[in-house]
């Protein structure tokens, strides 16, 4: 097990500097009796800023991720939805803020070699911004259910030293809902992310071009933001 603060060193930087998080990946289709199906590129950016107090950590991230042509990874502004023969405009993520309050708790590790691995499974289950009844096209349930599982790989000779910040790579396996722009009602199935990434030194070119400039959040905000609170806001204009 490792303490919080060796766990923000690896995921950001224990002296509240900004650091960058890249990934890349592909998202799949899981239906009963069908598929699976790759039905996405996905690649984004986490930007985010540790800070300690109150006998624990807030994490302050903003994060941006575009799904992409699984085949030549642009960014799309459409997608032929092969289970319901429709055309439907693709929104991207940008989420803003997520973050998190971390207190009283450690985080398993696993020694490999020279490496260290920091586990963080996020099992969710809340009431869901989108209730079927008010959104009949885009919500599978009046409950939200999706699993964000990840690794954090970190070499254990930089954890022996003193920096603030170590070098770091991850793992993400999420299984979630359909997504609400997906218009795929109550059809049975979740989707599946799977994506590796690295603490980079700063928000890739392609990305800050396609959505801009990021930053890290300077102080805590709530609520966080998802795709599926983001859809509710769009609807109401």
């Amino acid at each position: 097990m490792s303490d919080l603060r060796e766990f923000m060193r690896v995921r950001a930087s224990a002296d509240g500097a900004e650091t960058v998080t890249w990934w890349t990946g592909d998202v799949y289709a899981y239906l009963p009796d069908d598929g699976p199906r790759h039905l996405f590129g996905f690649e984004g950016v986490n930007v985010a800023r540790a800070v300690e107090g109150d006998g624990g950590w807030e994490l302050l991230t903003r994060e941006a991720a575009a799904y992409l042509d699984p085949a030549s990874r642009d960014p799309l502004d459409t997608w032929d939805n092969p289970f319901t023969g429709r055309a439907v405009d693709v929104q991207h993520v940008y989420n803003d803020p997520v973050n998190q309050r971390l207190r009283g708790f450690t985080v398993p590790t696993t020694r490999l070699g020279g490496t260290v691995v920091f586990n963080t499974d996020i099992l969710l289950a809340y009431p869901s911004p989108l209730k079927v009844a008010d959104y009949p096209d885009n919500s599978f349930s009046d409950t939200y259910r999706a699993m964000e599982l990840f690794q954090f790989f970190a070499p254990a000779a930089d954890l022996e030293g003193e920096a603030s910040s170590v070098p770091s790579t991850l793992s993400w396996c999420r299984v979630s809902p359909w997504l609400p722009w997906m218009e795929m009602a109550q059809r049975p199935g979740a989707l599946v992310y799977h994506c590796r990434g690295a603490k980079v030194g700063e928000v890739p070119g392609n990305l800050e071009a396609f959505f801009g400039p990021m930053s890290a959040p300077t102080e805590w905000s709530a609520p966080n933001q998802s795709s599926w609170t983001t859809f509710v806001d769009r609807r109401k204009f």
